[in-house]
């Protein structure tokens, strides 16, 4: 287990939950500072009380809205007057709807949109000046489905692929900076994130969303722990893109090699292991 973020303070939204907990519990082990936030208050206090007595952390929870760009701003104010100037933020917050475009409502895409790419957008702004001046590192949570265009996703694809574009540009403008900016897609993650979406219209192909929740479990291969270990091995190398999961990077390949007919052939080789 690295040392490197041993004493860095290491801000993390989304962390009541999934990929966002199980960075927190990790980096607690590490020796972290962390300043926890969610919208979810019960999650969060489910992770404080994961993390359990950490005397030689310093260590703060704050309930947190990422759509609510006057609420962030403040957060990073208070972040460092109470704990200093961030080494890393570690953008995780986020939610996925289902439905096809023409069932979705302009409001789904609008809340995706506001929470998944504006949530990243406004921490960004508001703690670079702090990541600035520790040299540290932005990692932002995109997805599988910012690589790849699904069915029944396209508000989540078109935020993921935001969030991708966005990271891969600013590491670009930041790269003689010392401030490195990654870019992290998960493939199937077993998180609460389908049991928690919410649903504008079922896929044509499932009768409830019982069936639905079935089809994403068995595509869930990778643990949110080992998730959060990729994770930050990849932000430890400064590495600009990483591809979380064995699915994730088989199908991105064949995206690469078959940018025009990918999904006939993942509808052909996996039929059932995807939403």
């Amino acid at each position: 287990m690295t040392n490197q973020f041993s004493q860095k303070l290491c801000v993390i939204t989304g962390a009541g939950s999934g990929i966002g907990r199980a960075l927190a519990l990790d980096l607690a082990a590490r020796g972290a500072a962390l300043a926890l936030s969610d919208i979810d208050a019960d999650g969060l206090n489910e992770t404080k009380r994961l993390i359990g007595d950490q005397a030689s952390n310093r260590i703060r929870f704050d309930r947190l809205d990422v759509a609510d760009a006057d609420a962030i701003a403040q957060y990073a104010e208070t972040i460092r007057a109470s704990l200093g100037a961030a080494d890393y933020l570690f953008n995780v917050a986020g939610l996925t709807r289902i439905g096809s475009f023409e069932a979705s409502p302009l409001s789904s895409f609008e809340q995706i949109m506001d929470v998944n790419f504006w949530g990243v957008v406004r921490l960004a702004k508001a703690f670079l000046p702090q990541l600035n001046e520790t040299k540290g590192g932005l990692v932002n949570i995109s997805s599988l489905f910012g690589l790849i265009g699904y069915p029944g996703q396209t508000h989540y694809s078109a935020s993921k692929f935001a969030v991708r574009g966005f990271s891969e540009a600013l590491a670009e403008e930041l790269k003689d900076t010392g401030v490195s900016v990654t870019s992290v897609h998960p493939g199937g993650i077993a998180t609460s994130i389908v049991r928690n979406a919410q649903l504008d219209a079922l896929p044509e192909d499932l009768e409830n969303r019982g069936e639905m929740e079935k089809r994403f479990n068995k595509a869930a291969i990778t643990s949110a722990e080992k998730a959060a270990d990729i994770i930050l091995a990849g932000t430890a190398k400064k590495k600009r893109r990483v591809v979380v999961g064995g699915d994730a990077k088989f199908i991105s390949f064949v995206q690469r090699v078959f940018p025009q007919s990918y999904m006939k052939i993942l509808a052909l080789l996996r039929p059932n292991d995807a939403i």
